[in-house]
């Protein structure tokens, strides 16, 4: 029997990271759903994720601290022998005018999101390289190269995400390793509702006149996950509604 491939999907406790560890459980994948902040979130995303026909565990790390991250994902390898797909969705913002921003916000973003990339992706590619196999697919966002006003931390921190994506596309393709970014535009998530967009913003930025699911989001990166997608890396997906 053969054994059900492992997916780590980090910020998995709500939004877009929640709906994907749903449809890689979809999939038949067994679903390591990481969070930071609220237990009983992520205790919500596994109910999800069984309730999807699959299994899997609750890993509480902080992307930012690379030696929790170095440790919790020593215990996965330690338990299941492989890791085949990872979802680098954490992410957090700070907003405000880059003249006004303080030493903490600009870090805040920048450790989550970019450093993070780097604390998950390094342990997790070892693994992969060792077995030659495995799908890397990272949540960036529109605001990585359409950047809003105050938002120049989340920026930065996106378009560093993209670009160390593409890089490291080109340097581990040669271990049957896929590294791709999704981008999305505006999605109904907690995140969004803090920086509201009435109907009229909407319909002027987005020519399919609404925001994204987080479920829109999380199809498209279970596709890059799986092996129809087996010709696909480098690569930055833009799901947008159409924005450009």
């Amino acid at each position: 029997m053969e054994e059900k491939k492992v997916a780590i999907v980090t910020g998995a406790s709500r939004g877009i990271g929640r709906a994907t560890a749903v449809e890689l459980a979809r999939a038949g994948f067994y679903v390591v759903v990481n969070y930071n902040a609220s237990e009983a979130a992520a205790a919500e995303t596994l109910a999800q994720v069984e309730a999807a026909g699959s299994a899997g565990e609750i890993r509480k790390f902080d992307v930012a601290d690379a030696a929790a991250v170095k440790e919790a994902l020593a215990a996965v390898v330690a338990e299941h022998k492989r890791i085949d797909v990872l979802v680098n969705n954490a992410g957090v913002t700070a907003d405000g005018l880059f003249m006004m921003m303080g030493d903490e916000e600009w870090h805040k973003v920048i450790n989550t999101t970019l450093n993070g990339f780097f604390n998950v992706t390094k342990p997790v590619l070892r693994e992969m390289i060792r077995k030659k196999r495995g799908a890397i697919v990272s949540v960036s966002s529109i605001s990585a190269v359409m950047p809003n006003r105050g938002q120049a931390n989340y920026a930065a921190a996106k378009a560093g995400v993209n670009a160390a994506s593409s890089s490291l596309a080109k340097e581990v393709a040669r271990f049957g390793i896929r590294v791709n970014v999704v981008a999305p535009g505006p999605v109904d998530t907690d995140m969004l509702s803090a920086m509201p967009m009435d109907e009229g913003m909407i319909k002027a930025a987005i020519p399919m006149a609404r925001v994204g699911k987080p479920e829109e989001i999380a199809r498209v990166i279970r596709f890059l996950c799986s092996d129809d997608a087996s010709f696909i890396t480098g690569q930055v997906i833009t799901v947008n509604g159409g924005m450009f």
